[in-house]
Formats: C-alpha cells, structure tokens, sequence
C-alpha cells in the first residue's frame, strides 16, 4: 500500500474538518495530518479512510472516529517524552497519533489477532510502542507510574487499579458509561489518593472487557 498524493490531499481536509468541530491542540492536527490512516483499514475499505466516522476492523472492534482520537488526545495534553499507557491497542492507529506526538507509549490489547496485526503494521511505519497483550483492567503496575494513561474503550467506572498506576499530576482520559453511550471523562490525579473529574460530552465506544481472548 502507498501513500499517494490523493491520500496525503484527504489528510489534510480531514485535518480542517477536525480543525471545524472545534480541535485546537495544532500537534494534534500535525499528528492527524502525518499518519496515514488507510495503513490501518484493510485495502477494500481505504476509501473510507479519511471520511470522519469510525469503521469495522474485524473481532467486533472499531478504527475510533478521527475526531474521537483528536478529541481524546487533545484531552491529554500530550508532550514529548510522557510515558503514555494505552488501554486497547485496536488497529493502532491511536498509538501511531500518541507516538507521532513524541510519547512513549506502552499499549495492551486483549485481542490477540489485533495485537498480532499491530505488532506487524507499527513498526514497519516506524511507530515502535511496547506491546502488551492482556487484560487492560490490569494495566502494567511493572512499568508504572505513568504521565497519561488513555482509555480506549468504554469503562462502567474509573478503574481504581489504573488510576493507581498514573503518576500525581497525571491525566487519564476514559468514556464511561453503559454499552450505547458514554461520557468522555478527564480524571487529573491531584495527590496520592485524589483526583478532579471533569466531563467532557457524550461518545459510543465497544466495551472494556475483562481477560484475553
């Protein structure tokens, strides 16, 4: 697969459509307009690539919608260095965002034929994360603790045992809710057992399962 002229062309209306719904955050934009997205659909669905919706990636997961990745990240405040864990590797286009921007960043995925799939496509983009295949409610207590932790999946609640594993000072960014809406929640941990939640509107996410599959 290339990268043509047509596909770097769609990049950059996707990149003012996101840039329309209101994302400020201009490393973000950067970062939408560097990854190619159709690198991460299977080539009879890359016409679909750059159109701001999500879409279908096989195991009854989804390619996040553009501007849910930008909106997400945004929340984070990304900077370069920050040890970032993503819960849910998926296609791995959002760690490919993460890592464009300048993190580390340290991803689980519970299906094993989409951790597969990434470990392959990643790195033969130059994205290199460290790769994890388990139980995201788990996390990495051997890594941590972390900057940011992204949650890629929609949680019933904050998990405890995540926050625990992010840094003072740290940012963790999860929709929470039930299976057909959710709300896109910014947990910012204040000490060693506080935090300050903000809501942040409404989004659908596939559910954070517990286990490996």
């Amino acid at each position: 697969m290339e990268d043509t002229y047509l596909h770097k062309g769609l990049r950059k209306k996707l990149v003012e459509e996101i840039k329309s719904k209101g994302i400020r955050d201009q490393a973000v934009l950067d970062a939408v307009g560097n990854v190619p997205r159709h690198f991460f659909m299977d080539s009879s669905f890359t016409k679909f690539a750059y159109k701001d919706q999500a879409f279908p990636i096989g195991s009854g997961q989804t390619i996040s919608q553009p501007y849910t990745v930008a909106f997400q990240t945004e929340l984070l405040r990304v900077k370069p260095g920050d040890r970032i864990m993503e819960i849910g590797t998926g296609s791995g286009y959002q760690a490919a965002i993460l890592i464009e921007m300048g993190a580390r960043v340290y991803t689980i995925e519970r299906i094993k034929k989409l951790m597969t799939k990434a470990k392959t496509l990643l790195p033969s983009l130059g994205y290199n994360p460290h790769f994890f295949y388990g139980d995201g409610y788990s996390g990495l207590p051997t890594y941590a603790k972390f900057d940011k932790i992204l949650i890629t999946a929609a949680a019933p609640q904050i998990p405890e045992n995540l926050l625990d594993q992010l840094k003072t000072g740290g940012r963790m960014v999860l929709p929470i809710g039930n299976s057909y809406s959710q709300v896109m929640t910014l947990v910012v941990k204040t000490g060693e057992n506080d935090y300050k939640k903000t809501e942040h509107g409404y989004f659908v996410f596939v559910p954070m399962l517990k286990g490996k599959n």
